[in-house]
């Protein structure tokens, strides 16, 4: 981990507000994702962040990818388009997941020459793919629990288990194959039971679908929602990848391919940033310190991601409640109304928060004229 000496010193040298990028960690989130699910291969989610730079660093570790849009495929596309055009295609089959369910007509007319795995959760999107994009594989996403995630997706995306072979028999009926099943259990899932139920549902598909006269499946992708450690409460990951084994190996044969898309989890603790108090006043009796980034820029994961970053000083000393603002013109760009800080803070001392590397900086826009922070990337 990046030391807050250390950090200090980045900001020194490169001015704030900051993002500082730890490729150290980075791969050591990888390897911990392999070293406890060894049987899953990693499809990092690109959209927790898109910089081309972690997505190397991944590449270089042995990771695969889900991609979300067409530009995210094209981030990962970029680092392989050098590749002898056999080797190229092998490893799109291969390591790229299109894994957003429903996709525009043009999407699927440029992902057609790549002939990607793709996923789809209804029959608009099998005439869509028929259409568009024939030469890809299926996965068929279901609609499974996201009972305590964070971020809830099974309202908007997945196949109920009643129709999913229906969906499954159609796709082969229009000269499609579904290679496999995916879900998502929902973002920052510390509620492990919504994977052993997920698992179990998708166990019970595979069954049906073989019992209909359809066996051509042989992948199961796990998605995301694997917890990142924003604070004590949530459970160590050996403890989440040891009921996702046991429900696997009992209910999925070793020739079953196994994927998961983990994104938050790569690359939420290789994030941090640093900003400087622009600003101090005191409202209704109550301490609030200014800085020049917000919720439209690094922290704008509180907004979209519905999660809360600590802030933490450089300087030592009595601490009080205090509230802390983004630098924007709107009311809306609070970073927090409760985070426990020095009084004694002045203009131009720096805070940062840690743990802040997933849809944080990737949601960053340029509100009020205000540029996104300044990214560091760091390989100890």
């Amino acid at each position: 981990m990046i030391t807050a000496e250390q950090l200090h010193q980045l900001a020194e040298s490169h001015g704030t507000p900051l993002f500082v990028i730890d490729h150290d960690e980075l791969r050591n989130n990888y390897a911990t994702f392999k070293k406890y699910l060894p049987r899953v291969q990693a499809y990092y989610a690109v959209k927790a962040n898109p910089d081309p730079a972690i997505v190397k660093t991944l590449f270089d570790a042995g990771a695969s990818f889900d991609v979300a849009s067409l530009p995210e495929f094209m981030v990962v596309y970029d680092i392989i388009k050098d590749l002898p055009e056999q080797e190229r295609q092998q490893w799109i089959w291969d390591k790229i997941i299109y894994a957003n369910p429903i996709k525009a007509d043009e999407t699927l007319q440029e992902l057609d020459r790549y002939k990607p795995l793709v996923t789809f959760d209804n029959r608009e999107e099998i005439s869509k793919i028929k259409e568009f994009a024939p030469h890809s594989g299926l996965a068929l996403r279901l609609r499974v629990p996201n009972t305590g995630a964070m971020v809830e997706l099974s309202s908007k995306f997945g196949a109920g288990p009643g129709e999913a072979v229906d969906l499954i028999l159609e796709a082969e009926r229009e000269g499609l194959t579904v290679e496999g099943l995916s879900f998502h259990v929902g973002s920052q899932t510390t509620n492990f039971e919504n994977f052993v139920q997920a698992i179990n549902l998708a166990a019970m598909i595979f069954r049906e679908a073989r019992e209909r006269g359809y066996d051509k499946m042989f992948l199961l992708d796990i998605g995301g929602g694997f917890p990142a450690p924003y604070d004590p409460s949530v459970k160590p990951f050996s403890e989440l990848a040891k009921r996702i084994n046991a429900e696997l190996d009992r209910l999925f044969p070793p020739e079953i391919e196994i994927l998961a898309e983990p994104g938050r989890f790569m690359v939420a603790t290789a994030g941090t940033a640093v900003s400087k108090i622009i600003g101090k006043a005191v409202r209704d009796g109550k301490l609030c310190y200014y800085i020049d980034d917000g919720v439209y820029h690094t922290f704008s994961g509180i907004i979209f991601d519905h999660c809360q970053y600590h802030m933490e000083s450089f300087k030592e000393g009595p601490t009080q409640i205090c509230t802390v603002f983004g630098p924007t013109c709107d009311a809306l760009d609070v970073i927090s109304m409760a985070e426990e800080l020095p009084y004694n803070l002045e203009r131009g001392d720096l805070l940062y928060s840690r743990n802040i590397g997933a849809y944080s900086g990737a949601s960053s826009t340029w509100f009020n004229g205000f540029p996104p922070a300044k990214v560091v990337h760091v390989n100890r």
